[in-house]
């Protein structure tokens, strides 16, 4: 693996975060196959908990897609990886990307959680999602305000 560059494109998650801009199930899934063409390594396929039609379209997505790891959006939450887990557990080559706000302002006013409190929530979500596959990501949400001893525990 090593000097192997991975790509990991989220364009179907994040970038339906755009101001006025959003995908159907056809359209994701012509875009989900024209990424595969370009043999990216990994493909973010959506936050299905986020909507039914947004699981239906990763459903549909990890069904299709089979030569690429298709990566599902989950929280820390149980529901968020369940949910996860339901859309992309058909995929040849299933991920599930979990997150957690980790930035002080995040976690004083979005989550009102302590440090410890989300490493536990962080570990906790990762064990429990690790029934389903061992392919799992984490993501540190708000990385880059985050105290870097903190990020690195």
């Amino acid at each position: 693996m090593a000097g192997k560059i991975i790509i990991f494109d989220t364009t179907l998650r994040d970038g339906e975060q755009s101001p006025g801009y959003s995908m159907n199930t056809a359209e994701k899934m012509h875009f989900a196959s024209q990424l595969e063409r370009l043999k990216v390594d990994v493909l973010e396929a959506g936050f299905p908990s986020s909507s039914e039609g947004d699981f239906e379209s990763v459903q549909m997505i990890a069904k299709k897609i089979r030569s690429v790891e298709i990566a599902a959006l989950a929280r820390t939450s149980k529901e968020d990886i369940d949910a996860a887990w339901g859309a992309i557990k058909e995929a040849a080559n299933p991920r599930i990307h979990i997150f957690i706000a980790t930035s002080d302002i995040h976690l004083q006013h979005k989550l009102r959680l302590n440090r410890d409190q989300v490493i536990a929530k962080a570990v906790e979500a990762i064990t429990y999602a690790k029934q389903f596959t061992d392919n799992i990501e984490f993501s540190a949400e708000d990385g880059s305000r985050t105290n870097r001893d903190f990020l690195c525990t």
